[in-house]
């Protein structure tokens, strides 16, 4: 079954000669002669991510820990912001809004955060956004928000603005790899295994647009990236993407997210000052209401 599976797969993968990437609803030919080679150049950057770990929720509230870290190059300087976003749904007009409050660093403004539960841009579907999605924007916008204090930045993702305010945080001088992409060619193929398979020897750009390039930034690496943004960084990148540990990704970024993830031992730590403090337990309670999947998931059959 294995094997049909695979030679269905391989039939319906189709790699057309006059195929285009689709980008932000309009097409892009692809064109052989729209690689440019990166050469290799030194100038300090600082590679930006953030972890996050949510500590207790219920459908009315969510604490949770965010860390984000900044890594300077060549000085391996390491920066880092932590805070608590405790987040609470409130009604306003007969409409559920998630209203936020911050403990520790306040490197952004709580007020960006407030938001309805039906915002068009969180919602998922039909549905209203969970509570737990503004920790998702929080984490976001701190990490631009960290950036702001740095003359060249490289942050993980995409530069593309999802949320509310965003507009807010956005600078220019920013950059960012996607180790990820979700794009299609017009044939339903991925961009970044078609550009791989035909693009030239060692490293290279192909550009988009004005913001939007695939590059390859080790000339033995198997993997192309989506990278936006300030392309002036380009060619310090090649000397940064060398590590055995993913050839051809920013060893910045590797470091950067290590740094910012938030463990399980360190989430469960974090949990526990919260359940074992005694003027919790009306808190406690409310866990009770969305604790359901953890109760089956610790069950053995």
């Amino acid at each position: 079954m294995i094997t049909e599976i695979s030679q269905y797969l391989q039939n319906h993968i189709q790699t057309l000669e006059n195929d285009a990437i689709i980008f932000k609803n309009k097409l892009y030919q692809i064109d052989k002669d729209n690689f440019t080679n990166i050469s290799s150049e030194t100038q300090p950057i600082t590679f930006i991510d953030g972890g996050q770990a949510e500590i207790i929720s219920s459908a009315n509230f969510c604490v949770t820990f965010i860390r984000v870290v900044a890594v300077e190059y060549p000085s391996k300087k390491i920066s880092k912001k932590e805070f608590y976003l405790v987040t609470t749904a409130q009604s306003n007009n007969n409409e559920i809004y998630y209203q936020s409050k911050i403990f520790g660093d306040s490197i952004i403004n709580e007020q960006d955060l407030y938001l309805s539960s039906e915002d068009s841009t969180i919602k998922t579907g039909r549905e209203r956004a969970g509570i737990s999605t503004i920790a998702n924007i929080a984490r976001r916008f701190a990490e631009l928000s960290l950036a702001s204090n740095y003359q060249h930045v490289l942050l993980d993702g995409s530069l593309d603005m999802k949320y509310k305010n965003e507009e807010t945080y956005m600078k220019s001088h920013l950059a960012s790899v996607a180790k990820s992409s979700s794009l299609f060619t017009s044939s339903g193929n991925s961009p970044v295994v078609l550009l791989n398979s035909i693009g030239p020897e060692g490293t290279w750009k192909y550009e988009i647009n004005n913001e939007t390039s695939f590059v390859k930034l080790h000339e033995s690496a198997k993997h192309v990236f989506r990278f936006d943004g300030n392309k002036s960084l380009l060619s310090s990148l090649i000397s940064n993407s060398k590590d055995a540990l993913f050839l051809g990704y920013p060893y910045g970024l590797i470091l950067a997210d290590q740094l910012a993830r938030v463990s399980n031992s360190e989430k469960e730590s974090l949990r526990m000052k919260f359940l074992l403090n005694k003027d919790n337990e009306k808190i406690v309670k409310y866990l009770q209401t969305s604790n359901a999947h953890s109760i089956l998931d610790s069950l053995s059959f």
